[in-house]
């Protein structure tokens, strides 16, 4: 399989773009926004995968939690849906992009057809220098938010499966720390960050710790399978910090920066 190496996919997380009142960061939307813009300026075609509608769509609800019932999860997706393309329609706007936005069931992956039709939809938006931003259809797809045996199952999965469907050369998943460390460095303080892993094993897994941050439903592990399905197809992954995404003009210039999980050879 043919890489288009000029073809990026960034993974986003809710961490990344909420504060912690669960509102939405409008700086760190803007900063990745500025970045985004800067590097297909330079020449790379950006796909992003965007996580946060349901909490974006709770704070907009003004629901004092996050949504537990079936119900309310979807219908805080639907109105998070309209806020986030809003804010990202705003933010790249200021920078003289023109965004797309793309939902996935995960029927659209799996149906030939459809995943034929979906490549190309992909491929003319990006040759037009149109940015597509990502998510699964949350508001009306329910097996994608609870079934255990679903196709994503999260959005770090669900970049892997874009990153292969498209070829990017490589995935970068923003997450809430560095990258992928020898402890968990909020409770080890000399813990070390891992720049290299050449092979996701038990090992790696068992450094991967539990859950993510209480406002995103990811953590490490979901990050390290989304990295094996994607280095399987040869793209290189690199875990790394969403707040500070000006370290992604370190990883187009093939700089160490993260974790990086390098493509197996095809």
């Amino acid at each position: 399989m043919r890489l288009y190496q000029n073809r990026l996919v960034i993974k986003v997380g809710t961490s990344t773009l909420t504060n912690e009142m669960g509102r939405s960061d409008l700086r760190a939307l803007d900063r990745l926004a500025c970045v985004l813009s800067d590097i297909q300026n330079m020449g790379y075609e950006v796909i992003l995968v965007s996580s946060g509608a349901i909490a974006v769509g709770a704070n907009r609800l003004n629901m004092k939690e996050h949504p537990s019932s079936m119900r309310m999860k979807q219908a805080a997706a639907a109105v998070g849906q309209c806020r986030i393309m809003y804010l990202y329609d705003k933010f790249f706007g200021d920078y003289d992009k023109t965004i797309a936005q793309i939902l996935l069931n995960a029927e659209d992956i799996q149906q030939e057809e459809k995943k034929e039709n979906l490549t190309n939809t992909f491929d003319t938006l990006l040759e037009m220098g149109i940015i597509p931003v990502v998510n699964e259809n949350d508001s009306v797809s329910y097996t994608e938010i609870e079934s255990e045996d679903r196709l994503f199952g999260d959005n770090d999965r669900l970049s892997a499966v874009v990153a292969v469907l498209c070829r990017a050369k490589r995935l970068i998943l923003l997450s809430d720390i560095n990258g992928l460390y020898d402890a968990d460095p909020r409770l080890v303080p000399h813990a070390k960050l891992i720049h290299r892993i050449e092979q996701i094993d038990d090992r790696v897994y068992s450094l991967a710790g539990g859950a993510g941050s209480r406002r995103g439903t990811g953590g490490m592990k979901t990050k390290l399978r989304a990295a094996e399905l994607a280095t399987a197809g040869g793209i290189d992954t690199i875990i790394t910090n969403g707040k500070t995404p000006e370290a992604l003009y370190e990883i187009v210039n093939d700089r160490p920066v993260g974790t990086l999980f390098p493509g197996k050879a095809l």
